[in-house]
């Protein structure tokens, strides 16, 4: 019965669709396409995140106005985000307003005429959001390192992208990249609501339907040949910034996926009892931020830690990374920690599903990669199966200190 929660359709023109209906007034609906800024060709840095803020400017129907007023109007909230793959316009809604909200999406995303006008108002906007960007050292280290692992590739390319590119964007580029990329192949329609998978079928019919079948033709640059660096840069900064990382596992490797996504719980997830937080923040003080992260793609990943601390604590810090991850390599989890360890993923990832709009988040993207949506409660049961030794094995291939990529951010004196 679990696996009923989800239902699925694909439309004649090949845009796949997946539902799950549950209790209440608000609803959450969106499109999400196989398109982000790895996707930019030389020169285009930057054009994906640009044309998911132009998109709301009009459409052959629309002028700006209207478009951001349709769903405005009855209380409901679009929006829209980029990232290095995909690309998603969704809204939130109240129930009976399925129609009207999957109208304007579909009229968003196929309908839209990006007018010059409109573009150069908006280059001012997201020249705006770049300089705020570069005003946060926290945030531009992240991107800093993804360019030293993934680099001369589309992974790592700053997803804002440059002012000079930004400046001559315009409609032919658009044209373009939505040619190469915005094919109905690589588009989903997700939903979480209260409405019946008839129903929402009948309106996705109507609306998604119009655009004829189209297949993307280029498949994407694979990631090879990565080489472990260091880099110490002086800054102009009130605190140090440190990322020390790895590529990780991609999506094509669901175990290892699942095996490394309970690792990095451990070491530097969101719990204040992670391994990072407890030694250095809680027993040293050392830090005021420190974490782990994980995030697959569709043929690699990376595994970053980040430290942010002030200058006497910067070494101590970084030794008690290491440490840390020295430790997973070298020690088993007992049956006690691993246990806890497992029901607090669990935990967590129950919580992030109490999220509708979350949960309607991730449905477009599993439907996206993978065709169709594990239910929590199988997710569950395989992390329940996860053994101390698949974690050390994991921890000894993405914590070797020989592969390990870092930079530093170093206050200036």
């Amino acid at each position: 019965m679990e696996k009923e929660l989800y239902q699925y359709y694909t439309l004649s023109n090949g845009i796949r669709i997946v539902h799950k209906q549950v209790p209440g007034m608000v609803a959450h609906a969106g499109v999400m396409i196989n398109a982000g800024s790895r996707d930019e060709l030389e020169g285009e840095q930057g054009l994906a995140h640009f044309i998911e803020h132009t998109f709301f400017k009009g459409t052959h129907r629309r002028k700006a106005y209207h478009v951001i007023s349709r769903l405005d109007k009855i209380g409901a909230d679009l929006n829209a985000f980029t990232t290095k793959e995909d690309t998603m316009i969704y809204a939130s809604f109240l129930k009976e307003y399925y129609s009207r909200t999957f109208e304007l999406l579909a009229d968003i995303v196929f309908n839209s005429t990006f007018p010059e006008h409109e573009l150069k108002k908006e280059r001012e906007v997201i020249l705006d959001e770049i300089d705020s960007y570069k005003d946060n050292p926290g945030e531009m280290i992240f991107d800093r390192f993804e360019e030293m692992v993934y680099k001369h590739h589309g992974l790592g390319s700053n997803i804002l992208g440059s002012k000079k590119n930004i400046r001559k964007f315009d409609r032919r580029h658009i044209q373009r990249f939505l040619e190469r990329n915005y094919t109905t192949d690589q588009m989903v329609v997700a939903s979480v609501g209260n409405i019946s998978m008839r129903e929402l079928i009948r309106i996705a019919e109507k609306f998604f339907s119009q655009m004829p079948a189209s297949r993307r033709q280029e498949s994407r640059a694979k990631f090879e040949g990565y080489k472990p660096e260091y880099s110490a840069l002086n800054k102009r900064v009130f605190q140090n910034h440190c990322m020390i990382g790895n590529i990780g596992y991609s999506h094509l490797r669901p175990r290892k996926k699942l095996v490394l996504n309970l690792l990095n719980n451990i070491l530097g997830g969101p719990g204040m009892n992670s391994r990072l937080n407890l030694s250095i923040r809680e027993r040293k003080g050392y830090a005021y931020m420190v974490e782990s992260n994980y995030m697959p793609y569709t043929d690699s990943g990376l595994f970053s830690v980040y430290v942010s601390c002030s200058n006497g604590n910067l070494d101590r810090s970084i030794d008690l990374v290491f440490n840390e991850l020295k430790h997973l390599r070298e020690k088993n989890l007992g049956p006690v920690q691993l246990n806890m360890a497992r029901k607090q993923l669990i935990g967590q990832m129950a919580l992030n599903y109490e999220s509708n709009l979350n949960e309607m988040i991730s449905l477009a993207k599993n439907r996206l990669l993978f065709d169709e949506v594990k239910p929590l409660q199988e997710l569950a049961t395989e992390i329940e199966s996860i053994s101390d030794k698949e974690i050390q094995e994991v921890a000894n291939e993405i914590f070797d200190e020989n592969q390990l990529t870092t930079l530093v951010y170093k206050k200036r004196t």
